[in-house]
């Protein structure tokens, strides 16, 4: 396995991580830069990879920064399914338009006033946008065993963090020469009584 960086390195905010064997490149989050507007620029850059060439996208949870970026990836050609847990599904079912929304406004209110050094002001992504990135979501169970290719699967731990948050579980191979990776997302919030603690098994 092969694993590049292309988020939430030297800053908390933006995770991606691109995870690919011989088989099968996978993207584990797919979240917007956040922040300082040195950050947020990046959002505006060409894709850190051709998003066509990834073939499926596994979420964390559902935190912009780690699912924002999605409409603009799915508009810039992405086509794969999107793994979540069924309550960052629904989460993102109302997150992701939303955002969208925000970012037309924020267009809108500076070619109003005259704030944009561009002709139009243009949004990074649109509630249309939003809407589509939405209909490739796959929920997926704590401890339900995916299959990716017919050498990587993946399950999705809790990761106690919001509801839904999970552990990414990434499995290659098998006995005896079985390789492992696990991307935590965000951990955190103990006792709390609407979100499983992390680390804690599906039953």
């Amino acid at each position: 396995m092969n694993l590049t960086f292309l988020g939430a390195t030297q800053t908390v905010t933006g995770s991606k991580f691109l995870l690919e064997n011989k088989d099968v490149r996978v993207l584990i989050d797919c979240g917007l830069f956040q922040g300082m507007k040195e950050l947020r620029l990046r959002n505006w850059e060409g894709p850190p990879v051709d998003p066509a060439s990834v073939d499926m996208i596994i979420l964390t949870h559902a935190h912009i920064d780690h699912t924002g970026y999605l409409p603009r990836f799915v508009a810039q050609g992405f086509k794969g399914p999107v793994y979540a847990t069924p309550a960052t599904v629904d989460l993102a079912r109302i997150l992701l338009p939303d955002a969208g929304h925000l970012q037309e406004e924020e267009a809108r209110y500076r070619n109003k006033h005259q704030l944009s050094k561009h002709k139009p002001a243009l949004p990074l992504y649109t509630v249309e946008n939003a809407v589509a990135a939405l209909e490739l979501l796959q929920p997926v169970k704590y401890g339900q065993v995916v299959a990716l290719s017919s050498t990587l699967g993946f399950e999705l731990m809790p990761a106690g963090h919001i509801l839904g948050s999970s552990f990414v579980r990434v499995r290659e191979g098998g006995p005896p020469a079985e390789k492992t990776v696990l991307f935590t997302g965000d951990i955190g919030r103990y006792d709390q009584p609407i979100i499983r603690p992390s680390g804690e098994g599906p039953s």
